[in-house]
């Protein structure tokens, strides 16, 4: 315990606090990891080392250790022990249309792709209405699983109306941003897009190309991008691991039909749930 003295005491829980004594052992370990004493990927120490240390139950260790991980601050290696996990990736989620690609390549990380599928298939019913287009018409279908250096971090499959943009069949998306090549090489200029967040869980194949258990939470999210004249030309599918990812959002206050500067301006969209 020596590498955290100042947590060394007992008295560091409160035992007549109201706070429940799992929540006040969670927040102390969280400072310990947010304040950058514990490194990712430094072992914590173990749960009887935390009971001795801080004259608590086993079970009350294991609640603050389990939310933790379920926050993705901590991960276990089976006989090995508890780890501090790496920061969780930051995507944005609506007011820059971007991709993943363009998203790490912002925050200087580097972004590496693998193209597990790239076929010209007929649409069926869901992915004709996304496209606004009839069932039956040829789609372009991208599977791509994305990570961040040897890191798995999601799993999108895109479609795209095959008669908009042919030639993207034959192109190599395992190193470059399909938004950028769309505009730059195809002359296809993106307006907006509409995309819709959700819990999931993994299911087989996701948890094996990922990296993570069946049934781990992934993040859902659905997109469709429109070209200025407001056709749709992508609409994709992608859940990202939820230990690893998270998204931000910039708001802004706006008055019933005013923009933020007092301009006339559409409602956000409403926050739905699923029936």
């Amino acid at each position: 315990m020596s590498d955290w003295p100042e947590l060394g005491s007992v008295e560091a829980i409160q035992k007549d606090s109201p706070l429940p004594l799992y929540f006040q052992l969670k927040e102390l370990l969280r400072q310990e990891i947010e304040s950058g004493h514990w490194q990712p990927g430094q072992r914590i120490p173990s749960e009887a080392e935390l009971c001795q240390a801080f004259d608590i139950s086993r079970s009350v260790v294991r609640q603050a250790l389990r939310e933790l991980e379920y926050q993705g601050l901590l991960y276990r290696e089976q006989g090995k022990g508890t780890f501090v996990a790496q920061p969780k990736i930051s995507e944005s989620l609506m007011q820059d249309l971007s991709g993943f690609y363009e998203d790490m390549v912002a925050k200087g990380l580097t972004p590496v792709t693998k193209v597990l599928r790239q076929e010209v298939q007929p649409a069926d019913k869901k992915i004709a209405n996304y496209l606004q287009i009839e069932p039956g018409d040829q789609v372009i279908v991208i599977e791509r699983l994305r990570s961040v250096g040897s890191e798995p971090i999601n799993l999108v499959t895109t479609y795209l109306p095959y008669d908009i943009c042919p030639d993207l069949i034959d192109e190599d998306l395992s190193t470059q941003s399909l938004y950028a090549l769309l505009e730059k090489k195809h002359g296809l200029e993106l307006s907006h897009g509409r995309r819709t967040i959700e819990a999931v869980a993994a299911n087989q194949y996701e948890a094996q190309l990922l990296g993570v258990e069946e049934g781990a939470p992934l993040v859902l999210l659905d997109s469709v991008s429109y070209l200025k004249d407001g056709r749709p030309i992508e609409y994709f599918h992608a859940v990202h691991r939820g230990d690893r990812s998270r998204f931000e959002v910039e708001v802004v206050r706006v008055r019933r039909g005013e923009g933020p500067l007092g301009h006339a301006a559409e409602l956000p969209p409403t926050i739905s749930l699923r029936p």
